[in-house]
């Protein structure tokens, strides 16, 4: 509506925005009083912000941010891809992983929505090749990238406005959930694991929906668990390995996301 003052994304409301509160803070003039930590606003103080008692504002603001952002931007359900950051490019993992987000994302661009977005860690490997798919493709694609020592830096083929920086695991995993309609999990390390595991347990617990899981590699996953031992020793049932179901192909991974939800699959480029 034309004419009203303020963030033109937000409902109208006669109070100040906080970025004009934040600009009229900073007009005033320099004392000792105004140019303490004490007198800044509560939510422009990086110290503040910072501090250990103000943790949960924290985790609040991380969950709150990527989320909106999505919201902003339209983006209904997601595919998740997750593998290892040390895969490089014309590894047969990578070149798989970027098939399948490309013929995903290709399936959902004709169906004319933000459906089925490919959503990674952010970083190189597996992750940069399903960023790639997706963005050779057409579509829009989410990295949800996390503050560590190495691997940190956000691929080139995320979409800006949806490449997202984390501290907190917790809330990081939480996003890659939040909007999943199918999990693709390439081989990988004590991060693909966590995520794979955290995802089963939260499935078999009816914490979150059931929804397609796909292991890519049969052989590499058998070799490295054994899922049989879990069931022979009574450690899990053997029902639950129907949780997850093992897959050599972008187009059989991509077929079976289809058949879950009653769709034509898209044929293979």
């Amino acid at each position: 509506m034309s004419g009203i003052p303020g963030d033109e994304d937000s409902a109208w409301s006669p109070y100040p925005d906080a970025r004009a509160a934040t600009r009229q803070a900073e007009a005033v003039p320099a004392t000792p009083q105004t140019t303490h930590d004490a007198f800044r606003l509560a939510f422009a103080d990086q110290t503040f912000l910072t501090r250990e008692e103000t943790r949960p504002v924290r985790l609040m603001l991380e969950l709150m941010k990527p989320d909106l952002l999505q919201q902003q931007a339209g983006i209904r359900s997601t595919v998740v891809v997750f593998g290892s950051a040390r895969v490089a490019p014309g590894h047969r993992w990578y070149e798989e992983a970027r098939r399948f987000a490309h013929l995903v994302t290709e399936a959902a661009s004709r169906a004319g929505a933000q459906d089925f977005v490919v959503v990674t860690g952010g970083g190189p490997g597996i992750m940069e090749a399903a960023n790639r798919g997706a963005a050779e493709a057409g579509g829009k694609t989410i990295g949800l990238s996390i503050v560590l020592p190495h691997e940190q830096h956000p691929n080139a083929w995320i979409t800006p406005e949806l490449s997202f920086q984390f501290h907190y695991f917790g809330i990081r995993k939480m996003h890659f959930l939040l909007r999943a309609r199918a999990l693709a999990v390439f081989p990988g390390g004590f991060g693909t694991f966590d995520e794979f595991f955290e995802t089963l347990t939260l499935v078999q617990t009816q914490k979150i929906a059931a929804i397609p899981i796909l292991l890519f590699d049969r052989a590499w996953w058998t070799n490295v668990v054994d899922f049989q031992a879990l069931v022979a020793d009574g450690m899990i049932a053997a029902a639950d390995l129907a949780l997850f179901r093992f897959v050599e192909t972008a187009e059989e991974a991509v077929a079976a996301i289809a058949a879950h939800y009653g769709m034509a699959a898209p044929a293979g480029g």
